[in-house]
């Protein structure tokens, strides 16, 4: 059987570069390895599907800190607003949430999931469930087919990857598709976890004492060994029985696994700001003020409508000041080591959870071997490349998935135009 294009993964990228091929008039071959389609997609956005970012381009960008400039050329042909029209028009009402996330008004990722390979099967994609593929056939420097696992060949002029990362293995991101780019020449920059939790072997960690200790609207700092700090993430965070996790721990982790390579060294300091819109000075006196006002009692009662209730002992214990201390035996130079620890609670982390444990992986075929308008290799005529298998990552809240749908599309259009 001879194909225009088969499309190899049936993710969001692989989805949305069949409907853009088949569109173009191309007949087009999906092909997935698992018994169904969209299976990342369905758990995406805590299973509510957040389909992409309302914001302004540069500001969309800036939030895809992993080479998010490569995708300007692919964002201007199919970008986030032409997300929302898309499954707008496929009759799937969307609404805006904090940080100009966008998800279905049915609040389920099924609606997205469903509604999208509906599309796909309407405009005559032919689809092939638990067919994995063993390679891409490459004849004198361009695609010609692609061999099943099974040896079942189907011939072709175009193949798009779009067989994900290594994270969420689950979905089916096994990191299949880097041995085919490599096979055809491709280099495939350094896979490391991002969008990932923080690990440290700190003793208040390895204690489990602030286990299950969520901290609201904190800032979180990455520092390196040199006092600069690299990032800060303002937002939520959760302490675990391993580290730290919650949105702002995510977002900093692609910093802290690049601090641990670049500096060679065993740990990373990162710091929680627990009041980010006062300064120390401004934390001092309202602290002082507030043991003043309630002389009797103890500091660790004053300070509880202040401060989260169970980091109180861990804080008076840094900034050596017993727990019953009253307001007339302050020591000044102890307060203000506390004032400044509520600015920065140093925590020290090793690391990160693994690849497989990542929302979203960093690394992957690299852009200087792709052109960033088709997605199309530079290196071997006929194969293009779409989704998180490129070099591209970004924070979570509907960037990665905005930067699979904008080259799944970019790949499949120019692929049948290509051919036409």
């Amino acid at each position: 059987m001879t194909y225009d294009v088969i499309v190899i993964g049936g993710g969001s990228a692989g989805l949305m570069a069949s409907v853009a091929a088949s569109g173009k008039g191309a007949k087009v071959l999906l092909l997935e390895k698992g018994e169904k389609l969209g299976r990342k997609l369905g758990i995406s956005g805590g299973g509510r599907c957040n389909v992409t970012n309302n914001k302004d381009m540069d500001e969309l960008i800036r939030h895809i800190p992993g080479n998010g400039k490569f995708l300007y050329s692919a964002l201007h042909q199919f970008g986030n607003r032409d997300i929302i029209r898309f499954f707008e028009n496929l009759g799937i009402r969307l609404k805006e949430e904090d940080n100009g996330r966008m998800f279905p008004v049915t609040d389920k990722a099924k609606t997205v999931v469903d509604t999208l390979i509906g599309q796909v099967r309407k405009q005559g994609v032919e689809i092939m469930l638990n067919a994995p593929v063993g390679r891409i056939i490459y004849e004198a420097g361009r695609v010609t087919g692609v061999r099943l696992v099974s040896g079942q060949t189907f011939k072709c002029r175009c193949a798009i990857v779009a067989s994900g990362g290594k994270s969420v293995p689950h979905t089916g991101s096994t990191g299949d598709g880097y041995k085919w780019a490599e096979e055809a020449g491709h280099t495939i920059t350094e896979l490391f976890p991002t969008e990932v939790p923080l690990t440290s072997n700190e003793p208040f960690i390895t204690s489990k004492e602030l286990q299950g200790l969520s901290l609201r609207d904190v800032a979180l700092s990455v520092w390196n060994p040199k006092g600069k700090k690299l990032i800060e993430h303002r937002g939520d965070m959760l302490f675990t029985h391993f580290g730290v996790s919650g949105p702002i721990a995510l977002r900093c982790s692609q910093f802290v696994v690049k601090a641990l390579k670049q500096f060679q060294v065993g740990n990373i300091e990162v710091s929680i700001d627990l009041m980010p819109d006062k300064s120390a000075d401004e934390v001092y006196n309202e602290t002082l003020r507030l043991a003043e006002q309630e002389t009797k009692k103890t500091i660790k009662n004053v300070l509880k409508p202040y401060l989260p209730e169970r980091l109180i002992p861990l804080l008076l214990e840094r900034a050596e000041l017993a727990e019953t201390l009253t307001y007339d035996n302050i020591p000044k130079q102890q307060w203000l080591a506390l004032a400044k620890l509520i600015k920065r609670f140093p925590i020290r982390v090793y690391g990160t959870l693994s690849i497989e444990d990542a929302f979203v992986t960093g690394g992957g075929v690299n852009l200087k071997e792709i052109d960033p308008k088709t997605m199309q290799s530079k290196l071997m005529d006929g194969l293009y490349f779409c989704g998180e298998i490129l070099d591209i990552h970004g924070y979570t809240g509907g960037y990665n998935i905005t930067a699979a749908f904008s080259t799944g599309y970019a790949a499949g259009k120019h692929a049948a135009e290509r051919l036409a």
